[in-house]
């Protein structure tokens, strides 16, 4: 089976992806060695998640051979660079950004890309950041009357990710981010994430392929995509991912919702036809309008868009030809 094209005859609407299918795909990995077991996927494995040792062969192999492709490929280019300015710099880290709404499965994505990648000899080095760091504390978010919009643009700080990021791929020797726990549903006072001079850094979050927004005097400010060096999106119908939420959101009751320390604790005791009311609350007032003012708006800003189906496996994959 060949690669399935996107582009119509009328070469005037042609499409910069090429589209190809879950069976053509899987075979891209090239013969590569399923490099995880069943016990790492259990650690990946995000809550809702169907991930398994098929989808790591039929998925994640191809793409962990492409990236490292364009690893390789990034180097080269640095070297070209470097070259001609008569310089000898060590290579900077190359930069992947995972996007994609609430509940879609980027974590999940972005942790078997970060295990994947360390097993090539030439990235053994690979850490992962999420941009839930970078929210602002919600004593911060109430000041500013936010705390109903966390997760859209606006409830991070911009401008401390950028630098984060830009520091990182300009090299430094050691970059920190803040700290956030999903337990405390806040950023945890006086705890970083410290990255030193990765192979690679994975940024995974809801609005990381945002563009730049226009400065006060008219001219373009840089977006944090602007530091990427490959970009995935990880998509879904927005009927299935509401789905995913409500059953998440069940779930946790007697997971983390039930931790005496969690922000959520008052959810635990719900029953199942008020979780799923309130599950659908939330998502319909927050999320959703997020996913469809925000995050959906730059799946086509993305290098390669994953599309999964509604048992959370992906079928289809967009990659951007130029």
């Amino acid at each position: 089976m060949t690669a399935q094209r996107t582009e119509p005859s009328n070469s005037v609407s042609a499409s910069p992806f090429v589209e190809l299918d879950r069976q053509t795909w899987s075979r891209l990995a090239n013969k590569i060695e399923q490099p995880l077991d069943e016990s790492d996927i259990q650690r990946l494995r995000g809550l809702g998640d169907q991930l398994n040792l098929r989808e790591i062969h039929d998925v994640y192999l191809p793409l962990s051979r492409l990236l490292n492709l364009y690893v390789g490929a990034a180097g080269h280019l640095h070297n070209a660079t470097t070259t001609f300015l008569g310089e000898h710099g060590s290579r900077t880290p190359f930069v992947i950004g995972v996007a994609g709404s609430v509940a879609v499965g980027k974590s999940t994505t972005a942790r078997v890309l970060r295990e994947m990648l360390r097993r090539w000899p030439d990235t053994p080095n690979v850490e992962l950041v999420t941009t839930d760091g970078f929210l602002y504390p919600n004593s911060e978010l109430e000041r500013r009357g936010l705390m109903g919009r966390k997760g859209f643009p606006e409830s991070y700080d911009r401008r401390a990710l950028l630098r984060f990021v830009s520091a990182v791929k300009s090299g430094a020797e050691e970059v920190r981010a803040p700290m956030y726990s999903h337990l405390s549903y806040d950023i945890i006072p006086g705890k970083e994430v410290v990255v030193r001079r990765p192979d690679v850094l994975i940024v995974e979050g809801l609005n990381v392929l945002a563009a730049a927004r226009p400065r006060s005097d008219g001219r373009s400010g840089l977006a944090v995509s602007d530091f990427f060096d490959f970009s995935i999106y990880v998509d879904a119908k927005t009927s299935h991912i509401e789905q995913w939420y409500i059953d998440r959101f069940r779930s946790l009751r007697s997971g983390a919702f039930a931790d005496p320390d969690s922000y959520f604790r008052r959810y635990a005791a719900l029953s199942d036809v008020e979780a799923t009311a309130t599950a659908s609350r939330i998502w319909k007032s927050i999320n959703e309008p997020n996913l469809l003012q925000n995050v959906l708006p730059t799946r086509g800003r993305a290098q390669l868009v994953l599309t999964k189906d509604s048992d959370h496996s992906i079928r289809r994959m967009l990659l951007r030809k130029v």
